[in-house]
């Protein structure tokens, strides 16, 4: 069928749908939701069968919702209704939530029901919950719903007559999130900003000075006046409450942008005394560590929780320390196992941003960040005494799927995306040594088609393509234990030494035929004149992303109605 995507923003939901839909043969094309006007003509262009929407901020307009079947994905139990549907249900403990696949008609989210799928509750974040949870059930109860409006036969039940617990709920607002650092547990108080996480954040202050506060974690040993600012740890500051004490990772400060806590009140956060992690990169008791190491006879694994999957300069100079580390131990495989939701987003952008707001430049903190990035990579790819794996449990994109390439294999948990471009980002052309590691794994052709392209890859066409090396199946807990077994085999293989011979003897290969340092060059040279060169393309498209400016227009690879060259068919 052709099938349009109508959404506020391309995000993770839509890509998945997006690209879900595309392999199973339907011609998709997506329109972002910026006017009626836009949206009837992007229906009058594409003529459509069926329109999905995966995430909307506003009603679809009547002149289309009555002249075409609309199917809104609302994350939500059957009955629910309202704009704050996990808010809610994290909020009041749900055991377990779902997501609803509802026909657009007058009154919001009160259509007849497609399909809904339900799911059981963890302690996370919001925005967790949504890349995981919620995605992984949209994608399922969307595809029922295509499949059932594709037969023809299909009545969609109206939710007077469905047996249902939701019922109707306000936006939450922020009189609703307030913290009351005087009387609030640590319970509280994390579940207060994870219901609030990734956006619209908890309204609160620092130092005196307002904020919304992001990235909440658990400290198990600190102790100190509840309300009171009594540490700091690289990003983040951890604040008391009446029982304990929490961290906050990130703030973003009144007409700013959300940050790294430290970061944001840089000044104020240099007077707080730093706990640094007692076992350097070992994992520790419940609290705040972005790098954490395991191991387990002879596999090490490599944690990294970055937010949103973004690596400042610092990040990665860190975690190139700690690999460095970790290669001195006595392993032969060595994990990259990432964060929880991303594997790796690639250069930092918000903090890049920063950069332009005070005496820095932006462009000067774009080409720390990457070459930080690079000196990873390279001591990756030139890691000659284990087996590199970077395990992909969440998504990636841009520089992150470079950097887990210049691992010598790439396992993908099979509901991960994958975004191998950098075009996006204000025709940006990338580095990490791409034009070393794409080629030899897809072929020249084939690399140039995923750099053009731009658009978003699931782990098994990833797979397909040559990509990635393995698609595992299953939740994050059945990928990181699968991973684990994996590692802990190839470990144990009886030809490890000889595998480990022939990766020597390939890279001194293709070092004598092009030096790893030339790649770098020439990648560079294209990444200079992307931020210092005459074309301002890249710092405008960083600015609008870093500040979620609304879209005035869809890109053009995404909406295919609009390409001179589109036409439907008779």
């Amino acid at each position: 069928m052709r099938i349009l995507l109508l959404t506020h923003a391309f995000n993770s939901l839509a890509q998945r749908l997006g690209a879900e839909l595309q392999e199973r043969s339907h011609e998709v094309s997506v329109e972002f939701d910026i006017a009626d006007s836009v949206t009837e003509e992007a229906v009058a262009l594409f003529r459509p069968a069926l329109i999905v929407a995966p995430y909307l901020r506003r009603a679809i307009p009547e002149s289309v919702w009555s002249r075409h079947v609309c199917l809104i994905v609302h994350p939500g139990i059957v009955g629910d209704r309202g704009p704050s549907a996990l808010d809610w249900a994290i909020a009041n403990q749900e055991s377990e939530w779902g997501v609803t696949v509802l026909q657009a008609q007058a009154e919001m989210d009160a259509g007849p029901v497609w399909a809904s799928v339900t799911f059981p509750m963890r302690e996370a974040k919001k925005s967790s919950l949504y890349r995981h949870e919620v995605t992984q059930a949209a994608a399922t109860a969307v595809l029922l719903a295509v499949q059932r409006f594709d037969s023809g036969t299909f009545m969609p039940q109206a939710q007077s007559g469905m047996a249902a617990r939701g019922r109707s709920r306000p936006l939450m607002q922020q009189a609703q999130r307030r913290i009351d650092w005087a009387h609030d547990s640590s319970a509280t108080v994390l579940g207060k900003i994870r219901a609030a996480d990734g956006f619209p954040g908890v309204a609160d202050t620092l130092f005196g000075q307002p904020c919304h506060l992001f990235d909440v974690w658990p400290e198990a040993r600190l102790r100190g006046q509840p309300g009171d600012v009594i540490a700091r740890r690289e990003t983040a500051l951890l604040r008391a409450t009446v029982d304990g004490a929490v961290w906050i990772g990130h703030v973003k400060r009144q007409d700013s942008i959300k940050l790294p806590a430290t970061l944001a009140f840089e000044p104020e956060a240099q007077a707080i005394a730093e706990v640094p992690l007692a076992n350097c990169w070992r994992i520790e008791a419940p609290t705040w560590q972005d790098i954490a190491y395991e191991e387990n006879g002879a596999v090490g694994t490599l944690h990294f929780e970055f937010y949103n999957g973004a690596m400042s300069t610092r990040q990665c100079e860190r975690l190139r320390a700690a690999l460095l580390w970790a290669r001195q131990r006595p392993i032969t495989v060595l994990l990259l196992l990432g964060g929880a939701d991303f594997w790796s987003n690639g250069i930092h952008l918000n903090v890049i941003e920063a950069a332009s707001l005070g005496q820095g430049s932006a462009a000067d903190e774009s080409w720390r960040n990457i070459n930080a990035m690079n000196d990873l990579a390279l001591e990756l790819i030139n890691t000659p005494a284990q087996i590199t794996v970077a395990a992909l449990g969440g998504n990636s994109g841009a520089g992150g799927c470079f950097l887990a390439r210049a691992c010598d294999q790439v396992w993908a948990r099979e509901a991960v995306l994958v975004n191998p471009h950098y075009k996006n980002m204000g025709n940006l052309y990338g580095s990490e040594y791409w034009t070393y590691s794409l080629p030899r794994r897809v072929g020249l052709d084939a690399a140039r088609a995923i750099m053009h392209n731009r658009e978003p890859l699931t782990a098994a066409r990833a797979l397909a393509i040559g990509l990635i090396d393995a698609c595992l199946g299953g939740s994050v807990p059945a990928f990181q234990a699968e991973v684990a077994q994996r590692a802990a085999a190839l470990a144990a293989a009886p030809d490890l030494a000889l595998q480990l011979a022939n990766k020597r003897e390939t890279r001194a290969r293709d070092e004598a035929v092009k030096p790893l340092a030339a790649y770098r060059e020439e990648e560079l040279a294209r990444m200079r004149r992307n931020f210092y060169g005459f074309d301002p393309s890249y710092h405008v498209a960083r600015h609008h992303f870093v500040r979620k400016s609304p879209a005035s227009w869809t890109p053009r690879h995404l909406a295919r109605h609009r390409d001179l060259n589109w036409k439907p068919d008779a």
